[in-house]
């Protein structure tokens, strides 16, 4: 079937000398998988290697065959064009960790309409902001409501944040907890929005904490989570 959607571009990699293999979240269906044929030979077709760098948003024209193949793109064009994503050096390094993220995390071949906008709407924003040191952490956040495991805020004040349990507790089960510092800011972030949120201080040792509890917070609830390679070079380009 030959339709047109919106898409988000996940990840892309080499398939023999001349195609690319491309995994993108769609508006109409949710996680697909595409082949592109010989676009690396061709400077003359109708897809560019340039539209499918991690997190391009894209109006596409595909053929989706719905049986667990790879899919084909017919047509491409950029549907947000990115001004600083791909070309700020500490964007960049955010935008290859939540491609990372994401590509682990999102395995539905299934339409989700709040969450296609909310990361349309988010990764919009990352682009015409300045102040983004926190984005990834709240953003992160944001995102396990539509993963099914947001945080449960009934005892918000608790001593602890049991990683395990999802939840704020006085007595936590085990040792993977957030408590001290690190537990006032992981309770400022889950109170706050993206235009305010770079108003939570915290030093670069304490951000990088906490990014490394909430990557551990999805590896503990999500089946198949792998921790991304780039949170290495995400935490060089903050410090």
């Amino acid at each position: 079937m030959q339709l047109r959607t919106k898409a988000i571009v996940l990840s892309s990699f080499k398939y023999g000398d001349t195609s690319l293999i491309v995994r993108a979240y769609t508006e109409s269906d949710g996680l697909k998988a595409y082949l592109l044929k010989g676009i690396l030979a061709s400077r003359k077709g109708k897809l560019k290697t340039a539209y499918f760098q991690p997190l391009s948003q894209l109006d596409i024209v595909a053929i989706h065959k719905n049986k667990g193949t790879l899919e084909q793109i017919r047509e491409a064009r950029i549907d947000f064009p990115y001004s600083t994503m791909h070309t700020d050096i500490t964007k960049n390094a955010i935008t290859m960790f939540l491609a990372e993220m994401l590509t682990s995390c999102i395995r539905e071949e299934q339409s989700d309409p709040a969450l296609f906008s909310y990361l349309q709407t988010a990764l919009q924003w990352l682009d015409t902001h300045d102040q983004i040191a926190n984005f990834h952490l709240y953003f992160l956040l944001s995102l396990t409501r539509f993963l099914g495991c947001y945080p449960d805020l009934s005892d918000i004040d608790a001593t602890y944040f049991d990683l395990l349990e999802g939840q704020f507790t006085d007595t936590p089960r085990g040792k993977k907890v957030i408590s001290g510092d690190e537990l006032n800011q992981f309770r400022k972030l889950l109170g706050t929005n993206f235009d305010v949120v770079h108003l939570i201080q915290m030093s670069k040792k304490q951000r990088q904490q906490l990014l490394q509890m909430i990557v551990e917070y999805f590896e503990l609830h999500l089946h198949g989570f792998r921790k991304p390679r780039s949170l290495a070079v995400l935490n060089e380009v903050f410090n």
